[in-house]
């Protein structure tokens, strides 16, 4: 029985994740108009941003879509699929759950944000517009 609900499960997924994939190429929402000045102000600090993603977690699909929504260019690690990022996630974070944002300080310290709602307050905190 566990089995055949297994299957089932890796089924729905096979069948869904092109669905997921295809509607965020489609929702996804244009970026916020910014000056140059500002965009590469914006842009120099997303270079201590890193995103630790599943591409169709629909948790890190909203958070890609306000990344994609306030502009930033933020580097998106795969934690399912990537050995390596799975490991630095799960020895920074303490756990392999996504979304996770790692945010590196000026000092040099790393935190490690995790929850969709969180991520999205705190980029909408730092990088939106007025």
């Amino acid at each position: 029985m566990r089995v055949l609900i297994r299957y089932f499960f890796r089924g729905v997924r096979l069948v869904l994740t092109p669905v997921m994939i295809i509607s965020e190429k489609l929702s996804t929402p244009n970026a916020v108009e910014r000056s140059d000045a500002e965009q590469a102000d914006v842009d120099k600090a997303c270079e201590k941003l890193a995103l630790y993603q599943f591409r169709t977690c629909p948790f890190c699909i909203k958070v890609r879509k306000e990344i994609a929504r306030l502009g930033l260019k933020v580097e998106r690690r795969d934690a399912q699929l990537d050995p390596v990022h799975k490991k630095a996630l799960q020895e920074g974070g303490g756990r392999v759950k996504v979304p996770c944002l790692r945010i590196e300080n000026d000092t040099g310290n790393v935190e490690w944000l995790y929850e969709s709602d969180d991520i999205n307050a705190y980029l909408h905190r730092r990088f939106g517009t007025a």
